[in-house]
């Protein structure tokens, strides 16, 4: 397929490398040119404007935030004026279900389909294809990017016809994985605290009661106080929370631990943890406790 990409974050670098792998002609756009010359050395095109990247059937986006999503779709030369009738958008990033209903309804006024599939998973588990994709719009948009999907996904979950959905799901997994890690900090501060060693601690939960990745993973990043290079920034944590109690909002559901978690990330920011990785939020219990990390 005649592929465009747009953002090519560690993220969208390797959902696009894996597109392309699969034997798709892919034009790749990101508005720092350098992000995008080893997807060029690999047989990309790069495109000079957004607009160049939608002359295909299909278009992801992997952005970082509403607004960037917002500009690249909706602003002049962009995705929603330059895709063809009938060519698709498929927007991975991690967005409102507000944003989200917005885009469904303006490509079908404008002829085009609309898929919602954001992921989940690290940028390492995205370059090795392994992300779990959570996918939403008409199950004849589905089955034209099926294939798109199934170059950079273990599994593919196919949850309705309604696009938001999509990102609801997504934006609820992004919550529990903050209440794990922030979870995992107070733990941590509780038991350090005492003299127990942080990873030896870990290496205990997750042979016994918590063997998920989750907790493998970031367990052991909040143990060894390795927050940098961030693979997810505390920035997007702060911006999921809100998001995550906007949608809450709207359907009249109290998420207490939401609220204490946007909480948290803020304290993070506050404290200088921009570049940081969002599990540096689970440091701010062994700071409460008046202990370093």
């Amino acid at each position: 397929m005649q592929v465009g990409f747009i953002g090519l974050g560690q993220m969208g670098s390797g959902i696009a490398t894996n597109i392309l792998q699969a034997g798709n002609a892919v034009t790749v756009y990101n508005r720092t040119r350098s992000k995008a010359e080893p997807l060029a050395a690999r047989g990309a095109k790069i495109a000079s404007s957004v607009a160049d990247a939608c002359r295909g059937e299909a278009v992801f986006t992997m952005l970082a935030n509403d607004d960037a999503v917002e500009r690249v779709v909706f602003g002049e030369g962009g995705v929603l004026g330059s895709l063809s009738t009938g060519a698709t958008h498929v927007s991975s990033s991690t967005i409102s279900v507000a944003l989200s209903k917005r885009l469904a309804a303006a490509h079908r006024d404008a002829g085009q389909h609309f898929v919602a599939a954001p992921v989940f998973g690290r940028p390492d588990i995205a370059a090795a294809g392994k992300l779990f994709v959570i996918a939403a719009g008409t199950p004849e948009a589905l089955r034209i990017v099926s294939p798109l999907l199934e170059a950079f996904a273990q599994k593919i979950f196919a949850v309705g016809d309604a696009q938001e959905t999509a990102n609801l799901i997504k934006l609820s997994g992004n919550f529990l994985i903050a209440v794990v890690i922030e979870s995992l900090g107070e733990a941590m501060a509780l038991v350090a605290k005492a003299g127990v060693d942080r990873q030896a601690y870990v290496d205990i939960l997750t042979s016994t009661l918590f063997g998920a990745p989750v907790y493998k993973t970031y367990g052991a990043l909040i143990a060894g106080g390795v927050f940098e290079p961030a693979g997810f920034a505390a920035p997007l944590g702060l911006k999921d929370m809100r998001l995550t109690l906007a949608a809450a909002e709207d359907l009249r559901v109290p998420l207490p631990l939401a609220s204490l978690l946007r909480d948290r990330f803020l304290t993070l920011l506050a404290q200088g943890g921009d570049k940081l990785d969002w599990s540096a939020i689970g440091t701010l219990a062994a700071k409460d406790a008046g202990e370093g990390t």
